[in-house]
């Protein structure tokens, strides 16, 4: 007699069948998503004083795992950071329009390194979008 199936929560996988996670290659698509994202953002002038570390490897890790989590992968970035609290995590640093625009511009290239089918390719960039405007936290002065 075989022994039950455990669910993939139950096994350490948790990852949601047919989840975009899988659609667009797991984990290696993810990571080379951050890792070409974080070329640009080691070289931009407004970005890399928000990343407080020597390295961005910490930082790279951690939005692979959040960017993982999210699109219905594993869930170690909550096992270990517990929830996002995204807005809260970036409220020490100044994200105004041109950081966003900046942080935008550096992603775009990351995503389209990718090569993703066009559905897969809006749709990341769509949530990515909105996540950039979203973390906005300092609004421009008017003139």
């Amino acid at each position: 007699m075989r022994p039950p199936v455990s669910a993939p929560w139950q096994d350490g996988r948790v990852t949601a069948p047919n989840s975009f996670y899988d659609a667009v290659g797991g984990e290696p698509t993810f990571r080379r998503l951050v890792d070409k994202f974080y070329e640009g953002v080691a070289e931009d002038p407004l970005l890399r004083p928000m990343y407080p570390e020597e390295d961005l490897g910490p930082a790279a890790d951690r939005l692979t795992l959040f960017l993982m989590q999210y699109w219905g992968g594993p869930n170690t970035y909550s096992a270990s950071r517990g929830h996002p609290r995204l807005r809260m995590r970036h409220a020490p640093f100044v994200v105004d329009a041109a950081a966003r625009d900046a942080w935008l511009l550096h992603m775009r290239v990351a995503v389209e390194s990718l090569e993703l089918p066009k559905e897969l390719h809006d749709e990341l960039w769509t949530y990515l979008e909105r996540a950039a405007y979203f973390m906005v936290n300092k609004m421009d002065e008017l003139s």
